[in-house]
């Protein structure tokens, strides 16, 4: 592996954004692909950051700087990503439901699944079902990830599930949940396709609802 490449690597691995930036620049400026530098530095550090934090070595604070790191050195070659044509795993959209306005567990996820390969359209916070319903017709993800951090926030998962039926658009989208009061059971109780517990399980779920193999 080229030295700048495992510099971006340990950049986003210990969360020095300023360091991932440089590693970035410098690769691209000994000629590597920008793919290469997305698959080699970034993916793969952002991969072995979800390890480090199912191994309980990284918890949620450092996971967090690692992510914002990876994002500095994403900015860099996204515009040369989209000019190559370089194909995502899979388009996602994100958005924490109605009436709930906790953001640091959907921007971890967001940030994760970015530094995994994905598209990701982040909606935001306070998402109506119909918002998300708009998004589908609008963006064509292939998954929707819903966050609630509150009980009394949960029941706009399953009325968000509802209103993509009407909309005639529930088959064409997969559906995976999250937050602190949700539940497996709770998944499978509003028909979601999936449940998450954290960022990094989310990127594997996200990964398998693609049919991507992990």
């Amino acid at each position: 592996m080229s030295s700048n490449l495992e510099n971006i690597y340990n950049a986003v691995l210990e969360g020095d954004a300023p360091g991932c930036k440089a590693g970035v620049n410098a690769a691209l400026a000994e000629g590597i692909p920008a793919e290469t530098i997305l698959k080699e530095g970034l993916i793969n550090a952002m991969g072995e950051v979800g390890r480090l934090f199912e191994a309980n070595e990284y918890f949620v604070p450092e996971m967090l700087v690692a992510a914002r790191a990876m994002q500095q050195g994403l900015g860099i070659i996204k515009p040369q990503l989209v000019e190559g044509g370089s194909t995502p795993m899979g388009k996602v959209i994100i958005g924490t439901v109605k009436g709930d306005l906790h953001d640091i567990g959907k921007n971890l996820v967001a940030m994760m699944l970015e530094g995994s390969g994905f598209e990701v359209i982040d909606m935001g916070t306070d998402v109506s079902p119909d918002k998300f319903v708009k998004g589908v017709i609008e963006h064509k993800p292939n998954v929707i990830g819903m966050s609630a951090l509150l009980t009394t926030t949960m029941p706009s998962m399953s009325t968000t599930i509802q209103a993509l039926q009407e909309a005639g658009v529930r088959e064409h989208v997969k559906v995976m949940i999250g937050g602190a009061p949700v539940t497996d059971e709770y998944a499978k109780r509003i028909g979601a396709d999936g449940y998450s517990p954290d960022a990094s399980s989310a990127v594997r779920l996200a990964k398998s609802l693609c049919g991507v193999v992990a």
